[in-house]
């Protein structure tokens, strides 16, 4: 298990390694507007209207979906989240992918340990993810049993960190 989580680390420093260089001096908001990876994660904090919320002191760390998350979820979803009368439940959604506090890789990986395989966090919008690790990669599973994994981790912000996921977590 050593063996696993220290490869886990390698290829996250590796990964991010770059991306950790151009995070500084940016906040949380700025990182996701910097990366052409999350147009669609940045459209939508701007259309539930968090942009504020989430340039605030924090700390917060955000599971990222990429613009390919956003792809997997069923046609249209999207568009329909993005009108002004969904406002409200698309905050609820962009919520479910922030935790109060710093979460880096470390932290993460610990309490799963503790937790003899499993951490459960809760989220700003007040529901659970649960954090588990698959081989040497952290899975992330909502409360409808998807799960997302993260891709790149530990982009270090001003107010808080970005973790970059696979996929949209949904709450109930």
């Amino acid at each position: 298990m050593k063996k696993i989580v220290s490869g886990f680390f390698m290829a996250v420093v590796l990964l991010v390694s770059a991306a950790s260089v151009s995070a500084q001096g940016k906040d949380v908001v700025d990182i996701a507007i910097g990366s052409p990876a999350h147009t669609t994660l940045v459209a939508a904090v701007k259309a539930a209207d968090l942009v504020g919320t989430l340039k605030s002191k924090g700390p917060f760390t955000v599971f990222a979906p990429t613009n390919d998350a956003f792809a997997k979820l069923p046609a249209g979803t999207v568009e329909t989240l993005l009108k002004p009368e969904n406002k409200s439940k698309l905050a609820g959604i962009l919520t479910y992918h922030v935790v109060a506090g710093n979460l880096m890789a470390s932290d993460v990986v610990a309490a799963i340990k503790k937790g003899k395989g499993k951490a459960e966090v809760t989220t700003v919008n007040g529901q659970k993810l649960t954090i588990t690790m698959m081989g040497d990669k952290v899975m992330i599973t909502d409360a409808n049993g998807k799960s997302a994994h993260v891709t790149a981790a530990d982009l270090k912000g001003t107010n808080g960190v970005v973790h970059v996921i696979d996929s949209v977590l949904l709450p109930k």
